[in-house]
């Protein structure tokens, strides 16, 4: 299952609450498998068939590609001087 390092639940928490407003309870970061990558978005709400992974009061949704392809590694999140945020994946030791 993707594990996500304490940097990259507080930048999911933080896109969540700017984007969808601090009360959410069903939102977060929506992995989905895309031609030559993955699309990374915000989400009101998983869709049917994610995979749910929340850490920490982080929640990522990943669809069957997704969770397949990266189900087994680490989700990392990086801010720069400008705010904006960067995601990596890395192995699970």
């Amino acid at each position: 299952m993707l594990t996500l390092t304490d940097n990259a639940s507080t930048a999911v928490k933080e896109l969540s609450e700017r984007t969808l407003g601090a009360e959410t309870t069903t939102g977060g970061l929506r992995i989905a498998s895309a031609q030559d990558g993955f699309n990374v978005a915000v989400a009101a709400a998983p869709e049917p068939q994610d995979l749910v992974v929340e850490n920490e009061g982080a929640r990522v949704f990943l669809d069957e590609a997704a969770s397949a392809s990266i189900g087994d590694k680490i989700l990392d999140a990086q801010k720069d001087d400008t705010g904006a945020i960067r995601f990596a994946l890395a192995p699970a030791v």
